[in-house]
């Protein structure tokens, strides 16, 4: 079912300052990774937007039919389907979402993104500040900039261990729920993100020889032991913390 949009905005928004160069915009990220939407809530912190969640398709059809975001970040890989597919949605509503960019850690993704209807491409994890403001102003249409000249951040965020412990217990519960292979590509490309974004090459290894055996045809159970292993390892080291 196409997505509508076509609720009322609220009837005034604050100024954008050049310290703030989102105010008065709202972003919907639709990230099912906790740690990257820690990351992605305190860079619209920092740059004055609010910020609303959804971590799946589902949860953002049910966003979009009560709001329209003036922003949608939208990750590529998804537990209920392609983020693609909300992206083609949304790129072709009226009225239009004025900023739509896909997200994804494998920059090989941008152009599933672009072909989808999105703006732009944010490759994770993106830590910067002013990369992440200037990747959503150079998007936005000329009215709705701040023009002249605005401060330039070198700040970064980081995310607390917290968000990072949700997302290994999320992969916990499906690797314990889901016994068959139904779930098996998702959790690869799931905790090959986190696990870039945390920056745990242990766990980007295993994530990405699951899901080039499963690509191959190639035995992958000692894969998915492995997994199930690291993911464990990491739930104790976060704890302990």
């Amino acid at each position: 079912m196409p997505v509508s949009l076509d609720l009322d905005m609220m009837p005034s928004l604050p100024a954008p300052t050049p310290e703030r160069p989102l105010l008065g915009l709202t972003v919907l990220v639709v990230e099912d990774s906790r740690f990257a939407s820690e990351a992605l809530r305190l860079l619209c912190l920092r740059s004055g937007a609010r910020i609303r969640r959804a971590d799946s398709l589902a949860a953002a059809q049910k966003h979009l039919r009560v709001y329209r975001p003036n922003v949608t970040l939208v990750d590529l890989g998804l537990p209920d389907g392609s983020g693609a597919s909300l992206i083609d949605e949304l790129s072709r509503a009226q009225p239009r979402v004025e900023v739509i960019l896909g997200m994804s850690g494998d920059a090989g993704a941008e152009p599933m993104a672009l072909a989808a209807g999105a703006d732009g491409f944010i490759e994770k994890p993106i830590a910067g500040l002013a990369a992440f403001q200037e990747t959503i102003l150079a998007k936005l249409p000329e009215d709705a900039r701040r023009f002249g000249l605005r401060s330039v951040s070198n700040e970064t965020v980081a995310p607390d261990a917290g968000s990072l412990l949700e997302d290994f217990s999320y992969a916990a519960d499906i690797l314990t729920a889901h016994n068959g292979d139904d779930m098996l590509d998702y959790i690869a490309q799931f905790l090959a993100g986190v696990a870039r974004d945390a920056g745990d090459a242990e766990v980007v290894d295993a994530a990405e020889t699951l899901a080039k055996h499963r690509q191959t045809g190639a035995p992958y159970r000692s894969d998915v032991a492995r997994i199930a292993g690291l993911v464990q390892e990491r739930l104790t080291e976060q704890r302990a913390v």
